[in-house]
């Protein structure tokens, strides 16, 4: 069963940023629904697409009827059999009212005197709501980056799947360009090049004569093994700091023979590891051209 999480929550406190890193852990999504939507909303057929990791609403007070409709359509949504978790984010009054002021958005319990008042009302408003919370984050002294990971870190507990960076990795040619999305560049052209080796130049680094070459030279083998060590203590501290994507490019003259081969090694020993990366041959198909 997938899961699913209402959001919600004081104005100001972050519900954005926190819609945000569900749709990073590939959650379906629905900002401001109406909670005596949410019934139906939970009988789509989403359920049946094995991509969408689970559902995720926010609703509050944008709302009118949020506050008056809240208890009956959770005992509607409980009544139902589903299983709902409810994650309430809050901050302190003076930290929603500087933000508040930073943004210039209207707040919207916009019957009060001043901004104050309607922060004040709305926290009273939202008491019994924030009883039936499962889970209570209070975000006055997240910024937006530390609120995204303990969202990330509550709904990944337990689900190993559900992982917020997207690993690539990218072979490519030197003389074609470095890739633009490259996070880390290793350079290859220390290596024997297959190209001057007459019948390996017109086959390519996924050729199982030329991986043979290039992985049984004692110099790739020392490589390999500092290299592929490097990776795994740098991908758990990108992963930690909640990076989207993640691309390692491995160049060598001409994106055919050398990084191939090794870009295909390091696939297959981050595969094993269970984080599903991809593999990218940029230059493979390029003109075999001296240079």
């Amino acid at each position: 069963m997938q899961k699913v999480y209402i959001i919600t929550g004081l104005s100001g406190s972050g519900k954005t940023t926190a819609v945000q890193a569900f749709e990073d852990a590939l959650f379906y999504c629905v900002d401001n629904m109406p909670i005596e939507l949410l019934p139906r909303f939970l009988n789509l057929p989403l359920k049946d697409n094995s991509e969408v990791k689970g559902l995720a609403v926010v609703m509050d007070m944008r709302s009118k009827s949020f506050i008056s409709n809240y208890a009956s359509g959770l005992r509607s949504i409980q009544d139902s059999g589903m299983s709902v978790q409810i994650i309430f984010l809050e901050a302190t009054v003076d930290t929603l009212l500087k933000r508040f002021s930073q943004t210039r958005r209207n707040h919207p319990v916009t019957n009060e005197k001043s901004l104050l008042d309607s922060i004040k009302l709305e926290k009273k408003l939202m008491g019994p709501v924030k009883q039936t919370a499962h889970h209570i984050i209070n975000t006055t002294d997240f910024n937006v980056h530390q609120l995204k990971s303990r969202i990330l870190d509550l709904i990944r507990k337990g689900d190993k799947s559900i992982s917020l960076t997207k690993i690539n990795i990218v072979s490519f040619g030197f003389k074609y360009g470095i890739p633009n999305e490259a996070d880390l560049v290793m350079d290859m052209r220390f290596l024997t090049n297959p190209y001057f080796i007459p019948e390996l130049k017109n086959q390519d680094g996924e050729s199982k004569a030329v991986k043979q070459f290039i992985l049984s030279n004692k110099e790739t083998q020392t490589f390999l093994e500092k290299y592929l060590n490097l990776l795994d203590y740098l991908i758990p501290l990108y992963k930690r700091e909640n990076k989207a994507y993640l691309t390692f490019a491995i160049g060598c003259t001409g994106g055919r023979h050398r990084s191939v081969a090794i870009a295909r090694r390091i696939f297959e020993h981050i595969n094993k590891k269970g984080l599903n990366p991809g593999l990218i041959h940029r230059d493979i198909d390029r003109d075999i051209k001296q240079t």
